[in-house]
């Protein structure tokens, strides 16, 4: 408890030091459509808090997201899988990977706009950026169990989904919850840059948009601390769920 405490005292006393430094740019800069100072901007975002449009906006941006993310987490695994089990499935789709995380995420949100409606790009774009991380994790984890284990297992006859959830998923377990929790943060992120570029009806991406084009420097800062503390929840809460399940292999 006590560690706890001071831990919550250190990131407290670093977002003070960190909004002081804030309001003392804004006051030397002193033009508010530049930079607006932070009583400004979390006052906004109280009064964004207080309308059903910012819930609706939010939600809806979230949908799109969690349908990329879940799509890309379950094309990763049964694609790791697949390429476990067939050497030229790996041969095929490693080279794929490879390009799809060394393209800019602005290039494929572009390219996609020229393929498929706007409303679907932040999915699809969230998607693109999560399968690479699930996939790649997925099958270290694979390749990692241990063969001996594995020939214990067949000695003692244990097969089918007896092996799968005693022997393999144990293994592979903590190299996905890793590989998972770091693309939550990117699909978050990347989902919001396509709804910025693909301007959906009702975005978040589209809501920070406006506020650029208009010169609502405010409501630009208010949004983007949406995003930060919408982002920190969702990591928050997804660590809470898989608390225990370990999370030790970082996604590369």
């Amino acid at each position: 408890m006590k560690k706890k405490l001071v831990t919550a005292a250190r990131i407290l006393a670093a977002l003070v030091f960190w909004g002081l430094v804030w309001q003392l740019c804004a006051a030397a800069v002193h033009l508010e459509f530049i930079l607006p100072g932070p009583i400004a901007v979390f006052r906004r975002l109280l009064s964004l808090c207080r309308t059903a449009d910012f819930y609706q906006t939010i939600l809806l941006s979230f949908l799109r997201i969690a349908a990329g993310f879940c799509g890309g987490i379950l094309a990763g695994v049964l694609l790791a899988f697949g390429c476990a089990k067939v050497r030229l499935l790996d041969a095929l789709f490693s080279p794929l990977m490879a390009i799809i995380r060394a393209t800019p995420v602005a290039s494929f949100i572009i390219l996609v706009l020229l393929w498929i409606e706007k409303g679907r790009v932040p999915a699809f774009i969230s998607f693109l950026m999560v399968l690479p991380i699930v996939w790649q994790n997925t099958l270290l984890g694979i390749r990692s169990i241990d063969r001996q284990t594995l020939e214990m297992a067949k000695v003692f006859q244990i097969t089918g989904k007896r092996k799968l959830f005693k022997v393999e998923l144990p293994s592979i377990l903590p190299y996905f919850l890793s590989a998972s929790k770091v693309s939550l943060g990117l699909a978050w992120k990347a989902g919001v840059a396509a709804e910025v570029l693909a301007l959906p009806k009702v975005s978040i991406g589209t809501m920070i948009y406006n506020a650029k084009l208009y010169l609502e420097s405010t409501d630009l800062y208010a949004w983007t601390i949406a995003i930060i503390l919408i982002s920190v929840v969702l990591e928050k809460l997804f660590s809470l769920l898989f608390r225990g399940k370990g999370e030790s292999h970082a996604a590369n």
